[in-house]
């Protein structure tokens, strides 16, 4: 009979990993909840589209349970498992060049009636403008604006995620926010 360890959130990757390796799913699933949001925001600075981060999390957490033995070391596993991440992310983008217009659900509230044209244009202009923001920016100013600004992590823990100098870092994270206010102007930026 097989006794699974049950991991507490205070195991480290190398200890998750090497649970998982031998079989514990739980100890793969506490990876996987430990690590999703930073997941999210790489695949999402890479595609622009959550839906397609969704996706690239999700082949991305699939195929390294399935490659958990290819990873030296196994503290490893953060970086090992963007750099999957990016890849799949970098592949979608490239496969689905063309995007459908908004949805026609997109016209109607959740009960049913229509929302107000002039509220809905301002969204998607804003959409718009964001999109075309964002994309204007390197793969990696995407990648540490998000998780800089959006998650919250600090400029030591982007150089070792990325595996750049942390002045570097803050370089990117500079260099984005300029293009950022340049693209979207001041009105929308509230300065």
């Amino acid at each position: 009979m097989r006794f699974t360890v049950v991991p507490m959130a205070d195991d480290t990757d190398a200890r998750l990993v090497e649970l998982a390796r031998e079989g514990d799913v739980g100890a793969f699933e506490s990876l996987v909840r430990r690590h999703l949001r930073v997941a999210y925001g790489a695949a999402l600075a890479v595609t622009g589209d959550g839906e397609d981060a969704e996706d690239v999390c999700q082949d991305a957490f699939f195929q390294a349970s399935r490659r958990l033995d290819d990873l030296d070391p196994p503290g490893k596993f953060l970086p090992w498992l963007l750099a999957i991440v990016r890849n799949r992310a970098h592949d979608i983008r490239r496969r689905q060049r063309v995007r459908l217009a908004e949805s026609l659900d997109d016209g109607m509230q959740a009960d049913g009636a229509a929302v107000d044209p002039s509220r809905s244009a301002e969204r998607a202009e804003l959409r718009s403008r964001l999109a075309a923001a964002m994309a204007g920016l390197s793969d990696v100013q995407r990648e540490v604006l998000l998780l800089h600004d959006v998650e919250g992590w600090k400029h030591r823990e982007i150089a070792e995620l990325i595996g750049v100098a942390e002045g570097t870092v803050r370089a990117h994270l500079f260099h984005a926010r300029r293009a950022m206010r340049e693209t979207l102007g001041k009105e929308l930026l509230g300065g």
